[in-house]
């Protein structure tokens, strides 16, 4: 079992280099994108979504060691055989590695992700149960509140506050509990949030 440091990367206007050309690959060019990569695909055949995909540079050939220069991250999504060199080539540059669904061959893992309204949560298995990792994204996205938005501004308020009272961060905590909480009447409090009185003093 590995012992990961999840983590969010700011991948937006940096090179990442994914190698594959297929379906899996094609989805995992959508997830750049919309984080705002600018992806090099690197695949000597590619399926037909990816060969009209735009502002993406794609390079028609078998992986080579040089099209990791100049990149933050590698996505791995071919054979495995493939990823391995993939791997390889990068673990002497510094490069963290995604290999699809091919754990022994990566350094980083594509989560599963869970957005809605300014909230990220990320889920991982390490790679090694990816049907699993989905189950459990679905299971928090039915039980976030359909109100969380007014939750984050409600704790960005709350900072603002705090920052320029001086509030210790060991108090953030419980007055955040208790102002979300004063958001609700008392039968629709969350239970989850709630806590004994002296906690919030």
């Amino acid at each position: 079992m590995r012992n990961l440091l999840p983590l969010f990367l700011d991948v937006a206007n940096r090179e990442v280099l994914l190698v594959g050309g297929g379906r899996v690959a094609a989805g995992k060019l959508q997830q750049l994108l919309a984080a705002g990569a600018r992806v090099r695909v690197v695949s000597p055949l590619l399926v037909a979504e990816m060969a009209g995909a735009h502002d993406v540079e794609i390079i028609r050939r078998a992986f080579q060691p040089s099209d990791l220069d100049g990149v933050w991250l590698a996505v791995a999504a071919a054979t495995p055989e493939v990823n391995r060199q993939v791997a390889d080539a990068a673990e002497g540059r510094h490069i963290f590695v995604n290999a699809v669904d091919d754990p022994a061959n990566a350094t980083a893992y594509l989560s599963g992700v869970v957005r809605r309204d300014e909230v990220t949560i990320a889920v991982s298995t390490s790679g090694g149960a990816p049907a699993l990792t989905a189950l459990v994204r679905e299971a928090l996205e039915a039980v976030l509140p359909n109100d969380l938005a007014d939750w984050v501004k409600t704790a960005k308020q709350q900072r603002a506050a705090w920052r320029r009272d001086g509030v210790p961060m060991e108090r953030r905590k419980p007055l955040l509990l208790k102002a979300l909480n004063d958001r609700y009447d008392t039968a629709r409090r969350v239970p989850w949030l709630s806590g004994p009185e002296d906690s919030w003093l």
